[in-house]
C-alpha cells in the first residue's frame, strides 16, 4: 500500500530518506528553488525551507491535496498566507538553539574578556589588561523558547542571573530563571540582553528608543532573532549617547544593510551576515523530528512544534 505524496524541496538525499519512511510514501522532488509553489497537484505534504524563493511566491497556487507543510525554518513570515491557512504547519523550531546559544555566548564572553585585544606582542606591549565578568551579571532574554532555554542553561553555568519574558504566562519558570511580565521588565535589569523572540505583529520595531531607554548605561544588546525587531536608527543614537556599550547582531532588515547603513563600521556594533546557527546538527534534529512528524502525519497523532498561526510561530 502506498503512503501520502510528499514535495520534497530540501535536497535529493532528504527524499531517499523520506522514501526509506515504513510509511512508503510517494515522494516527489520539487528541486527548483525559483518557483518552489509549482508542485505536484497530487501533494499531500510539502517539506520546504527559506532556501526556496517563497518571497516571490504569487497570491495563490491550487493545490487541493496539500493537508501538512513541514518548514526547516523556525521562522514562518517568509512563507505566504495563503500556503499556511487550512493546513497543518510544523516548523523547525529549535534545531539550531545549541549553536545560536554559543554565539550568544561567545558574544557575551567577547565583550567581557576581549582576549584579541588584550594579545601582547612585545615586550613593551606587555601591562594590565581589564577584564569583565559573566559571573554575577544580568543576562535578559525576550523570547523564552528553544535559543532563550538554551542560552539560559549556559549562562547559569557561567554563574549568570537569568531574567527573562515570554508571550505566553509562567506556569513554572525554570530553575534558575526569573521570569518577567514583559520585555521592558527584562531590560531594565540586564547586563546583556538577547533578544530571541519571533518576528509578528507584536513584536516588529519593538527595540526602539522608547524601549532602550530603560536600559542600564551600558548594555550590550544580542540580535540573534529578527532584524525587523530593531529600530535601526534608535539603536545607533542609543550606541552613540552611551545608553548602549555593544551590539552583537546577527540579524538585520533587509539583510544585508544597505552600503551605507552605520553598522557596516560603526565602532559598537559587532555584526555577522546571519550565520549564528551554523556549526552544528540541525539536519540530522530535522531528519529526525520530520520522520516522526510522518509518522504521527499518517497515525492521526499528535505532531512536533504545530505552528499556531493566530501567534505567528
Amino acid at each position: 500500500m502506498t503512503g501520502p505524496v510528499i514535495a520534497n524541496q530540501i535536497d535529493a538525499a532528504f527524499g531517499q530518506l523520506l522514501a526509506a519512511h515504513p510509511t512508503a510514501p510517494k515522494v516527489i522532488d520539487c528541486l527548483d528553488m525559483d518557483r518552489p509553489w509549482e508542485i505536484p497537484a497530487e501533494a499531500e505534504i510539502l517539506m520546504t525551507s527559506s532556501n526556496a524563493n517563497w518571497t516571490k511566491a504569487p497570491a495563490g497556487a491550487d493545490l487541493p491535496a496539500l493537508k501538512w507543510v513541514q518548514t526547516y525554518s523556525a521562522g514562518i513570515e517568509i512563507y505566504p498566507t495563503w500556503l499556511k491557512q487550512g493546513r497543518i504547519v510544523t516548523n523547525g523550531r529549535g534545531l539550531t538553539a545549541p549553536q545560536i546559544a554559543e554565539y550568544a555566548m561567545a558574544a557575551m564572553l567577547l565583550v567581557e574578556k576581549d582576549l584579541v585585544g588584550a594579545r601582547t606582542t612585545a615586550p613593551e606591549n606587555w601591562g594590565p589588561r581589564n577584564f569583565g565578568t559573566l559571573e554575577g551579571k544580568v543576562l535578559g532574554i525576550v523570547g523564552f523558547g528553544a535559543i532563550g532555554a538554551e542560552t539560559a542553561k549556559r549562562a547559569l553555568a557561567f554563574g549568570m542571573d537569568v531574567h527573562a519574558s515570554r508571550r505566553g504566562t509562567w506556569n513554572d519558570a525554570p530553575d534558575g530563571i526569573t521570569p518577567c511580565a514583559s520585555p521592558e521588565e527584562v531590560i531594565e535589569g540586564a547586563d546583556h540582553l538577547l533578544l530571541a523572540a519571533p518576528l509578528t505583529s507584536e513584536t516588529a520595531g519593538l527595540v526602539n528608543a522608547a524601549f532602550l531607554a530603560r536600559a542600564k548605561p551600558g548594555l550590550h544588546l544580542i540580535n540573534v532573532a529578527r532584524g525587523g525587531l530593531v529600530v535601526d536608527a534608535d539603536l545607533v543614537s542609543a550606541l552613540d549617547s552611551g545608553q548602549l556599550g555593544k551590539a552583537t547582531l546577527d540579524v538585520t532588515s533587509p539583510e544585508p544593510p544597505a552600503p551605507d547603513h552605520p553598522f557596516w563600521t560603526h565602532p559598537k556594533v559587532l555584526l555577522t551576515p546571519h550565520e549564528s546557527y551554523s556549526g552544528g546538527s540541525e539536519r540530522q534534529r530535522f531528519e529526525r523530528k520530520s520522520m516522526a512528524n510522518l509518522s504521527a502525519f499518517v497515525e492521526g497523532t499528535a505532531m512536533i512544534d504545530v505552528v499556531d498561526l493566530g501567534r505567528g510561530y
